[in-house]
């Protein structure tokens, strides 16, 4: 038992790794694609590798079961990306990073009305959600001014949700048994079908010259088969694993992944209040992931 909730950990550790690092493919294929288009690709070609890897399919699939995960692909895979990219839209990027690392928040207070297996929040949850947002703040402004804006700020708080929806959905879905992979794919080809009618309302082109380039190639394969097909399935063995608030902790580190995949790769430089920051964050995961037992 403790080994496979190591494994869990270490499974939520490699998905967070991975994601903290994929600004760097997103910046780089924005010169030449929209953002729509960057979410469309991903999700097909990540479908297409789980298809591969695993093509079996899932068997005695109900159909409340079936709900859940057109709700999985519709929360996680189309809307909360959807939101992200439209948020960025209308506000700073330094805003948008703050607001979607209140998602464990959400996750908490969902899976305590909805999950009646997951355990009790306990005041260190509270205590460290509350240090690590400091550190995100500090990593995420950096010294610049935080300046509100509704339209923007708002449509961040409903990507926050919308995650903690889907975490929230995926824990239903390891309840259901069978294989990850599976499941992943079933969710992906979900979130594909919703995707595909907003691909009309942003300037959506199939241009597929565009991936001759072998730089533009190996970053959408980077999306598609690391941050889509990996580590989706490797996020939903985490929350079969650890549960869905003890998962989604895990995602104040991707503003520190973040930090320092620039100052490695990107060559920029560290300020002491992005270095405070990472502290504060990291104590803030381990605060809220430390639950003393109860006594008999």
């Amino acid at each position: 038992m403790k080994s496979k909730r190591q494994a869990g950990h270490l499974a939520a550790l490699v998905t967070i790794g991975i994601w903290g690092t994929t600004f760097i493919s997103t910046k780089i294929l924005l010169k030449e694609f929209q953002p729509v288009e960057i979410l469309f690709f991903r999700f097909v070609m990540g479908y297409l590798v789980l298809l591969a890897v695993c093509p079996r399919r899932l068997k005695k699939v109900s159909r409340r079961q079936e709900l859940v995960f057109a709700g999985a692909g519709f929360s996680g895979i189309c809307l909360y990306y959807l939101l992200e990219n439209i948020a960025l839209t209308y506000t700073m990027a330094s805003n948008v990073g703050v607001i979607i690392s209140a998602a464990p928040f959400f996750t908490a207070i969902l899976s305590q009305l909805f999950i009646k297996s997951e355990e009790r929040l306990q005041a260190g949850f509270f205590a460290g959600f509350a240090a690590a947002m400091a550190g995100v703040v500090m990593i995420s402004l950096n010294g610049s001014s935080f300046s509100l804006n509704p339209k923007g700020d708002v449509l961040a708080v409903a990507a926050a949700f919308v995650w903690g929806c889907y975490s929230i959905l995926t824990r239903k879905i390891a309840g259901f048994g069978g294989s990850v992979i599976p499941a992943v794919r079933r969710t992906f080809f979900y979130g594909i079908v919703f995707m595909v009618p907003a691909l009309f309302f942003f300037d959506f082109e199939l241009g597929l010259s565009r991936f001759t380039d072998a730089a533009y190639a190996v970053h959408i394969v980077y999306l598609g088969a690391g941050a889509s097909a990996l580590c989706f399935v490797t996020w939903n063995y985490a929350v079969k694993t650890l549960g869905a608030v003890k998962t989604s902790i895990y995602i104040y580190l991707v503003p520190v992944i973040t930090i320092a995949a620039s100052v490695i790769i990107l060559k920029e430089p560290v300020t002491w209040i992005s270095a405070a920051g990472t502290v504060l964050t990291i104590a803030g995961l381990f605060i809220s992931e430390y639950t003393p037992q109860s006594r008999r």
